[in-house]
């Protein structure tokens, strides 16, 4: 995460968001005497969010760390799909 401060986002308004928007890099802006911001792509923030709605629920939390063990133990199971006729 790199930081930049308001002015400069300001000015270059277009190519700090085609960096977000494009090669996923995420921004802090900083500003003189308030609070700083974020400036993150969609994808990302919907990615962040999601995660943090499955580790949010301790049935889901509890679930993926059930679904790890099994996987670093090597309990797979192989299914052939079903085909629809």
């Amino acid at each position: 995460m790199k930081a930049v401060n308001y002015s400069t986002v300001r000015n270059h308004l277009k190519e700090y968001m085609d960096r977000v928007a494009e090669d996923y890099e995420t921004y802090i802006i900083t500003r003189k005497n308030e609070k700083n911001v974020v400036m993150m792509s969609a994808d990302e923030y919907d990615n962040l969010m999601e995660n943090f709605h499955l580790l949010g629920h301790e049935v889901s939390r509890n679930s993926l760390s059930e679904s790890k063990r099994q996987l670093e133990a090597g309990l797979l199971v192989n299914s052939a799909l079903l085909e629809e006729e």
